[in-house]
């Protein structure tokens, strides 16, 4: 049996006896690696995608992206019905290497990707094809969630 599998083995009945914490803040402290697993387990375990948030307190459009969801609470709907989100400090005091060196570099952040319940790359996104003026397009937004949601069970 793969390692890969053996881990989420263990992880997936740890986390449902004791309940996933979803990381909703860019932590540089944080190992952005066990917070991947954790998050891919939780998505197995509720057949679920994650949705892997990269950036940083220091991104303004980090910023940004999480004060637009705080406003369109029907997208944050979207969002935690589908998917397990995640945020992944990227900065100099934590590049968080090991979490994100599997994927494909993103040119700017915030940067999205979107794993299945594997972890295995659905989609790679950067954040500024959501753009609109100083902000985000609720519509593009939810075209987006929508599209990668997981197939209806």
């Amino acid at each position: 049996m793969p390692s890969k599998w053996l881990a989420a083995l263990v992880v997936v009945p740890l986390l449902a006896a004791t309940g996933y914490q979803p990381v909703k803040e860019y932590d540089p402290g944080r190992d952005g690696a066990k917070d991947v697993r954790n998050a891919v387990a939780e998505a197995a375990r509720t057949h679920r995608r994650v949705l892997l948030d990269v950036g940083g307190n220091w991104c303004s459009w980090c910023r940004l992206l999480d004060k637009f969801f705080a406003d369109h609470p029907d997208l944050t709907t979207l969002v935690d019905k589908n998917y397990v989100m995640v945020k992944v400090h990227y900065g100099p005091d934590n590049f968080n290497e090991e979490a994100l060196g599997k994927f494909p570099h993103a040119e700017g952040y915030p940067h999205i990707y979107v794993l299945d319940a594997r972890g295995e790359l659905l989609r790679s996104q950067g954040t500024d094809a959501f753009e609109e003026g100083h902000g985000y397009s609720a519509e593009r937004w939810k075209a987006f969630l929508e599209k990668w949601a997981p197939p209806i069970q």
